[in-house]
């Protein structure tokens, strides 16, 4: 018998070689029936792997992250089996590596005739077939000389064999006539298999080097359920029409030009969502004792090595020469800050000292990592450092918090917290980092928060508490960021004059809200679809004269909703009254309001409300509270 101590810390003594399925249904006959997998001490098997000494185990179902992996996983080898079949076999299709991937897998597979998109629908029909047939998924461990002889054929595959270290575990899998080089975990059988879908086809050099051999790769996606399957296609058309590229383009928000790349311009209507989203964190600070500084876009290059930054950040940073002295664009306003704290002296009765700034860095991306909005060469950082005493950490974090979710509220985000912690690469001391990750660990605890721990990826000054929103895509974004700092104090020599009048070490929390704003729009244009709600919206309301002859009352309308702040244009184009509407609904325009001579006449405007149609006629006076309403409440 062997002592086997389960994910829930309880205790079972089962006979030597049980396996991890024997297991699974002993427990309950639905977990059983549920179980994909297992783990023993932490390491990823199958359900056959045998249990032969005391251990941990635990059971992985498909509704777990590690299930969903194992099951795709399958579907990888489901799919080259399926391309086998179909093409040729083993001596015509040679198969490099299929692994999992964020929401689905690929294979990279090397055979003359090419594939297209048109071919997917043949390859799923017959990968629903092998599925069809239950074959059992077998693993045998094999010398390297047998899995050298087993691929004889494979040159792909003799590879990864040869590169495969000398005391590896070399393991094959097989399902009826297929094999394949595989760790695994895998499936019990193909039945298992319920819903896929073949996505695309793209050429791929073999192990990423361009200096190897093109292969063809083949993604995929696949889920347990056919509801789940269908959901996750309908949320990629969706992505497809949100894409914040086109939209960008199509409502002239914004442009990117190749004698700038990865660097946004902003055209006046993408301008107006910015100030607005700017003003609005101004507004909820303001409130909340932050004071707003602007610190140079450039610094001499001696206060990126005094700060960290050169050592750790060197590579991602642009590099002048100003008057034979070597000066640096900013990544980040952190070192600033610190020489705007240090241009005084401070008593620890001023602290905390909040300083906030939107602050415009630069950092170099390679090309072909820019996308659109997400990921550009120079953006604005919503910073803010926050110089504080030991015994204030909690209550500032909790501030901080409690700040970070007024403005997500406002958006209707839901959010997760991660805490990251000491990274490799750490400046410090091990006992100070342990104190820092304690404060923050400590606030969220007393919050009542849930957060998930995020080893190692703390910044190399400090651990971090990271906010991640999702959207109506069900994407996750991290934008928000607390990070707490012993190091940068320390470096620059930042003092207070205590209640003791002795000089102290302030300590230093770093905090984002958007992240970066640049990247937060292009993930609102995606959430909202283009239709920002009115107080962001770049037109807040559109005037449809019937006819020329009613321009004048449009113009008066007009300056009496923009004297109450209101963002209103005309239509003045000689069009008919069905193709301005039809216009203003594709600019997703919140408000149209219709004017013509039964309006004119009674001082009213027809309005229609974008998503909701024709609302009727109002009085101006009433409209415009009404708008002023919505706006400063932000519905």
């Amino acid at each position: 018998m062997v002592k086997v101590t389960l994910a829930d810390g309880k205790m079972r003594e089962v006979a030597g070689g049980t396996t991890v399925g024997e297991l699974a249904g002993s427990l309950s006959a639905s977990l059983g029936k549920k179980a994909v997998a297992g783990k023993i001490d932490g390491k990823p098997v199958d359900l056959a792997a045998p249990i032969e000494k005391d251990c941990r185990v635990e059971v992985v179902t498909l509704d777990s992250p590690d299930g969903l992996e194992v099951y795709r996983h399958s579907t990888a080898h489901l799919m080259a089996q399926a391309i086998r079949r179909i093409y040729g076999g083993a001596d015509a299709v040679k198969l490099g590596i299929g692994p999992v991937i964020q929401d689905g897998f690929y294979y990279d597979i090397d055979m003359e005739r090419p594939l297209s998109e048109t071919d997917l629908a043949a390859i799923e029909q017959e990968m629903a077939r092998i599925a069809a047939e239950d074959l059992l998924i077998v693993r045998h461990a094999v010398s390297r000389e047998e899995a050298a002889r087993r691929f004889a054929g494979d040159p792909l595959k003799l590879e990864l064999i040869r590169d495969l270290p000398a005391d590896a575990v070399i393991t094959v899998y097989e399902q009826g006539e297929f094999a394949d080089l595989c760790r695994g975990p895998h499936l019990p059988s193909t039945g298992r298999i319920m819903a896929f879908k073949l996505m695309s086809v793209a050429g791929a050099y073999w192990r990423g080097d361009a200096n190897n051999k093109m292969l063809q790769r083949i993604y995929g996606t696949a889920f347990p359920k056919e509801a789940d399957l269908l959901e996750h296609l309908h949320l990629l058309e969706e992505a497809k029409k949100r894409d914040h590229r086109k939209l960008g383009k199509e409502l002239e928000l914004f442009m990117f030009s190749e004698e700038a790349p990865g660097m946004p311009f902003y055209l006046p209507k993408g301008m107006t969502i910015r100030t607005a989203l700017e003003n609005f964190s101004r507004e909820v600070q303001g409130r909340r004792d932050y004071d707003e500084v602007r610190t140079p876009f450039m610094m001499n290059n001696r206060i990126w090595e005094q700060s960290g930054h050169w050592e750790h950040y060197k590579d991602n940073m642009y590099f002048t020469q100003v008057d034979e002295t070597k000066f640096a664009l900013k990544p980040m306003n952190c070192p600033g800050h610190m020489l705007i704290y240090k241009n005084e002296l401070h008593s620890y009765r001023e602290l905390p000292i909040r300083l906030s700034e939107f602050g415009q860095v630069h950092r170099h991306e390679f090309s072909g990592a820019l996308n659109g909005m997400m990921r550009v060469r120079t953006f604005c950082q919503d910073d803010a450092h926050i110089f504080l005493r030991q015994d204030q950490i909690e209550e500032e974090i909790k501030r901080t918090i409690s700040l970070i979710d007024e403005i997500y509220q406002v958006f209707g985000f839901a959010y997760k917290i991660e805490l990251s912690t000491r990274p490799e690469d750490f400046l410090g001391t091990e006992e100070t980092w342990d104190e820092a990750e304690r404060g923050l660990q400590n606030a969220l605890e007393k919050l009542g928060l849930a957060y998930q721990f995020n080893e190692g990826d703390g910044a190399f000054y400090g651990p971090k508490i990271d906010f991640h929103i999702q959207d109506a895509l069900k994407r996750s974004w991290q934008c928000g960021t607390i990070q707490l700092d012993y190091q940068m104090p320390d470096k620059f020599d930042l003092t207070y004059i205590g209640e003791d009048g002795h000089k102290h070490r302030p300590i230093v929390i770093h905090r984002a809200i958007y992240g970066s704003i640049d990247r937060f729009i292009g993930m609102l244009t995606e959430h909202y679809g283009g239709a920002f709600p009115l107080w962001l919206a770049p037109v807040q309301a559109k005037l449809l004269p019937v006819s020329d002859q009613y321009l004048d009352y449009a113009l008066q309308v007009k300056r009496e909703l923009a004297e109450a702040g209101i963002r209103v244009e005309i239509d003045v184009r000689g069009e008919k009254l069905g193709y301005k509407i039809r216009e203003a609904q594709l600019e997703k325009v919140p408000y149209m309001l219709i004017v013509g001579d039964q309006e004119r006449e009674s001082g009213t405007v027809a309005v229609r409300r974008r998503g909701a149609g024709d609302a009727g006629p109002m009085a101006v006076a009433e409209l415009r509270e009404r708008l002023v309403r919505e706006i400063q409440e932000k519905i």
